[in-house]
């Protein structure tokens, strides 16, 4: 088989698998952030060559971030969430002090560097990961949208960006000690690619939480940009992790595709900033 045919069918079921939970139930949502999470927090942990009691705490770790999200973001049936969050908050304080233990144990070189890989891991990958469950909260096809954004600015960049190195005079780079590809050329082309998608989903009505009018559309139009933009940047610093450590995929978990990082490294930055925004529109919106 073919890399080209290996990449475009397990790019299919990617797709399937995300769209079909997303369009199934929360629990489908929460099972696969906890996966993705899991999985994304241990492929770095692999590339960083943390300790093998590193990675169990990080993943410990990752389990009592997805809980409270979950406790924080449904509300719990007996209308009281402290007596869950104040428990599973004093779970995460052990995990976190034996990973830092584990440097004395193992008598490290470098405990500053390994304690700052298993910040990393928690603050900008498992709980990035992780906000998406609210969003999913406020809206399903919100966080649908969020995807389907990241994808299409992923391909109209690459388009664009092709067909603008074409030229005689070639792009301009935008970051080519990190990314050798990404051009500005096609970061505006992953742009205008999303207002595209943006106007077809508004119609549709996908940002039923933003109202109607004139105000839904500039919303939903800053949506679509703020994912591109982010996306990108998010694109770009794990392609920065990569080129430090001197790896070309951050793992194989995706055939043709690379691990888990490559395939989710535009939300990384994407999904906090999309959530923010969005739960300031639920707020704003009745206000207009």
């Amino acid at each position: 088989m073919s890399e080209l045919v290996k990449r475009t069918l397990s790019g299919i079921v990617f797709v399937a698998c995300i769209v079909g939970c997303i369009l199934w139930s929360q629990w489908a949502v929460m099972g696969l952030l906890l996966f993705v999470s899991m999985m994304a927090v241990d492929e770095f942990h692999r590339l960083v060559k943390s300790h093998i009691l590193q990675r169990i705490c990080a993943g410990l770790g990752v389990l009592v971030l997805w809980f409270l999200t979950v406790c924080l973001t449904y509300e719990h049936p007996e209308g009281d969430l402290s007596a869950l969050v104040f428990p599973m908050l004093m779970a995460y304080l052990p995990v976190m002090i034996v990973a830092l233990l584990d440097e004395i144990w193992n008598r490290s070189e470098m405990p500053l560097a390994h304690w700052g890989n298993m910040l990393i891991s928690q603050a900008m990958i498992a709980l990035p990961l992780l906000t998406m469950m609210v969003l999913y909260r406020l809206d399903h096809m919100l966080l649908l949208a969020l995807f389907v954004f990241i994808w299409v600015n992923d391909t109209g960049a690459y388009c664009v960006g092709s067909l603008t190195a074409k030229r005689p005079q070639g792009n301009h780079k935008m970051a080519p000690h990190v990314s050798p590809k990404k051009s500005w050329e096609g970061l505006i082309g992953g742009v205008v690619f999303a207002l595209t998608a943006a106007f077809v989903l508004w119609e549709c009505g996908w940002f039923r939480i933003f109202g109607t009018g004139n105000v839904s559309l500039i919303m939903t139009i800053i949506f679509a940009v703020a994912t591109s933009l982010f996306g990108t940047l998010g694109d770009l610093m794990e392609s920065l992790f990569k080129r430090s450590i001197g790896v070309k995929d951050s793992g194989h978990f995706l055939p043709g595709h690379g691990g888990v990082l490559d395939r989710f490294d535009s939300i990384l930055l994407a999904a906090p900033v999309i959530t923010s925004y969005c739960w300031l529109c639920y707020f704003l919106v009745p206000l207009f």
